[in-house]
């Protein structure tokens, strides 16, 4: 979000921060919107800051995000242990480096590199960052065989659909890219391969395809578009890069769909970029970036910096990163292992299913997507109602449930649907609290009252 400055209409009130029951430690009110002129003792500033975040929502019952919300204590202590290097400073920090390379080399093997190939990766601050690089390796790579060929290249585009994330859309804008969005369908909430193959003609750098949409979570035809890459290739000469936004998927398909091709598998894959703060188990932010070969790259695109005693490569939107995520990832890679990743998707997309189920059963919702790939579930009304799939999303809130419901994008625009991820920690029983929850706030909106119809007999009982 871009921060404005706010207007103050009274500013002996508005711009103040009342400090409440730590007036003890107060002999005036705190500015909100200047720095304060004196200090204060620390334990007065956390007491005042954690009191204000607790207005923030649990984000154990934040439905919304893919992000982790919880670590293993032994990771936490890890993180804090180094949350003060910066990764940059290589000379300094030289054993963080040897952690980044391993773990790329780990995901690229993860997603079936073949043998022979010289790949090359990268850590971020997470998937938009991976998305932004990837996709200026391919215009400049395409750049380049245009001057090569003596042709202009001055009207670069780029296919995907409109089921993307927006950083698809900031990279066209940001880098002059003419976006040729693939839309959607009250139909099918994904693009195909035939729709993608009318925008491509010599001037498209790479094509888009995503693993888990943000909107629904279902997954682009990623071998249908290889397929049809292959075919213009043979029939027109064009060697049309793809690009696998798997952010979502990264971390799931490699355990839970392992014989799916989607990765470096297909040819035209050529770049695969996934969120190490999502189902990766590693809190915000940290992305992850492969290339299938290190020749995909540029040269004039990496810069090497003198910096504090040594020579180093660098390719990154941003100098600065920490170090404190990249161990984390090297720690649930090396705690968790393939055992221990198939186990936690397993279990996260035997809870999807059974929400999807729940969720049919109380005979109110059109279940769209029940985690056929991943852990997310979509569903909207089954009948017209007198309310809104809003009302319901602020509803349940009234129970600490974060839920988004919004429309889906144009062509699809008219269709409202809600959104639950099932992260590590949604268990069964949450399952149950959920539905249960989001019947008796339907309830409550249907009959005007405020209140459901009858109260919960819900009967405990476990499910594995």
């Amino acid at each position: 979000m871009v921060a404005k400055k706010v207007k103050i209409n009274n500013l002996n009130h508005s711009a103040k921060i009342f400090s409440g029951r730590h007036n003890r430690y107060f002999k005036d009110e705190v500015p909100k919107y200047t720095m304060p002129k004196k200090s204060m003792e620390p334990r007065a500033a956390y007491q005042l800051i954690h009191d204000e975040l607790n207005l923030d929502g649990n984000p154990d019952l934040n439905l919304a995000t893919f992000v982790t919300t919880w670590m293993e204590p032994e990771a936490d202590k890890l993180i804090m242990e180094n949350l003060h290097k910066n990764f940059i400073d290589h000379f300094e920090y030289p054993q963080v480096e040897v952690i980044e390379e391993r773990t790329v080399n780990i995901l690229a093997n993860l997603y079936n590199i073949p043998e022979k190939n010289d790949f090359i990766g990268t850590s971020t601050i997470g998937s938009s960052e991976s998305i932004m690089l990837g996709l200026l390796a391919h215009k400049w790579n395409w750049k380049h065989r245009k001057i090569k060929e003596n042709k202009p290249y001055d009207r670069p585009n780029i296919i995907f659909g409109g089921d993307t994330h927006v950083s698809w859309d900031k990279f066209a804008r940001y880098f002059d890219v003419e976006p040729r969005v693939v839309p959607i369908e009250e139909d099918r909430f994904t693009v195909s391969a035939d729709a993608m193959k009318e925008k491509i003609d010599e001037n498209t750098i790479a094509v888009g395809v995503v693993l888990g949409t943000t909107f629904t979570g279902e997954f682009d035809p990623v071998q249908e578009i290889n397929e049809m890459l292959l075919e213009i290739k043979r029939d027109r000469d064009l060697d049309i890069p793809i690009h696998v936004d798997a952010a979502s998927a990264g971390f799931v398909t490699p355990f839970y769909e392992p014989d799916f091709k989607w990765d470096f598998r297909l040819e035209q894959v050529k770049s695969i970029n996934t969120s190490g703060h999502k189902f990766g188990l590693v809190y915000p932010g940290l992305g992850w970036l492969i290339f299938r070969n290190e020749s995909l790259l540029p040269e004039d695109l990496k810069f090497y910096v003198n910096y504090l005693g040594d020579e180093m490569p660098t390719y990154t939107l941003n100098f600065s990163e920490g170090s404190s995520m990249i161990v984390a990832q090297y720690y649930n890679i090396m705690r968790l292992g393939a055992e221990g990743y198939t186990a936690i998707v397993k279990k996260m997309m035997k809870n999807a299913d059974y929400l999807a189920v729940s969720l049919l059963n109380t005979g109110k919702f059109e279940v769209l997507n029940d985690a056929k790939h991943i852990p997310v579930v979509t569903f909207k009304f089954k009948n017209k109602e007198k309310f809104t799939l809003f009302d319901l999303s602020y509803k349940v809130r009234e129970r600490g449930w974060i839920v988004p419901a919004y429309s889906l994008p144009p062509n699809a625009e008219s269709i409202t649907i809600m959104r639950v991820v099932i992260r590590e920690n949604f268990t069964a029983d949450m399952v149950d609290i959920f539905v249960n929850d989001l019947k008796n706030a339907f309830e409550s909106l249907e009959n005007g009252t405020g209140k459901p119809k009858h109260k919960s007999s819900r009967k405990g009982h476990s499910v594995s």
